[in-house]
């Protein structure tokens, strides 16, 4: 099963990459080796590879069907695109938009885009490859783009954020494409979509971070983004990654939206999950504890 409904939102997941991202010590420098060695029995195979130490995630888009509006959530890594300084993300030739129409989603009827945030494996669809030219996937959708990351991470403007490397051309052939065709709306604050669905800030991963906080019926989630990428962070919110632009507000926002979701029963579903995709928590302390996985089926391996 790949869909789930909550309240009257159906959440379907779409999967673009699940496989080996990179060795666990290398994304997650903070978190000792021991750690993961303990949780060993679960993490394994669906969050870390114990054989190559190799850290497991899965690329995905939720496909939200809201007040009859189909919604995506991140778009993914996109085919044919040039990343010098990320490799394993470099001229991907993947089925995606296949997956998208087996799941019922057309280009075509995408009425809204959401990107958490604008890095690399989150706006990569926004666009694909006409000839020359990187156009809109969805040319009938207002794309949801936090205008703090816009202004971020655009290479005309001031700012030099810490992962510009990685992120080379994004900006470029996945962001500019959709803000010349006049499809874009850059928002801050708080942005409510419908009576179900509203977009709220998270800084930290990078400042224009956010998340999307459904409510409908006594259902409750938070599409959480990249506050998260093991459920070890989900134990222990401390933990960051190597890719946060602000370690300290990265810590603060992943504490907040867990408390959250402790207080509320509401899912927590983050962008990169691989197992059953999403979970329910509990407070234990200062940490948290699991105890519902989300029904997805636990996907295969899908390779680049």
């Amino acid at each position: 099963m790949q869909s789930i409904t909550l309240g009257d939102v159906e959440v379907t997941r779409v999967l673009e990459f699940h496989g080996r991202a990179m060795a666990v010590d290398e994304f997650f420098p903070e978190i000792p080796a021991e750690e993961f060695e303990a949780e060993r029995s679960w993490l394994d195979p669906d969050f870390w590879s114990p054989a190559d130490n190799g850290f497991v995630s899965a690329v995905q888009t939720w496909v939200l069907r809201s007040a009859g509006r189909t919604i995506l959530v991140d778009t993914g890594v996109g085919n044919h695109k040039e990343r010098p300084y990320s490799p394993h993300w470099r001229h991907l030739n993947t089925d995606y938009l296949g997956n998208l129409a087996r799941a019922g989603v057309r280009p075509e009827d995408v009425d809204i885009v959401v990107n958490t945030h604008l890095h690399v494996d989150h706006v990569g669809w926004n666009t694909r490859l006409v000839g020359r030219d990187w156009v809109p996937t969805f040319p009938n959708a207002t794309y949801l783009l936090p205008r703090a990351d816009f202004e971020y991470w655009n290479p005309m403007g001031e700012h030099r954020p810490k992962r510009a490397l990685s992120h080379q051309n994004v900006f470029e052939d996945s962001v500019a494409p959709v803000h010349q065709a006049g499809l874009t709306e850059l928002w801050d604050g708080e942005r409510v979509i419908d009576e179900n669905l509203r977009l709220q800030p998270a800084p930290g991963h990078t400042p224009g971070s956010s998340v999307l906080q459904l409510r409908s019926g006594r259902d409750r989630a938070v599409f959480i983004g990249d506050l998260l990428h093991t459920p070890l962070q989900l134990q222990d919110p401390v933990h960051n990654c190597d890719f946060e632009e602000d370690p300290a507000a990265a810590r603060a926002s992943r504490r907040r939206l867990l408390e959250f979701a402790a207080d509320n029963t509401a899912l927590v579903v983050p962008a990169h999950f691989g197992g059953h995709g999403a979970a329910e928590v509990r407070r234990a302390g200062d940490r948290f504890e699991i105890t519902n996985w989300a029904a997805f089926d636990r996907p295969q391996r899908i390779n680049r």
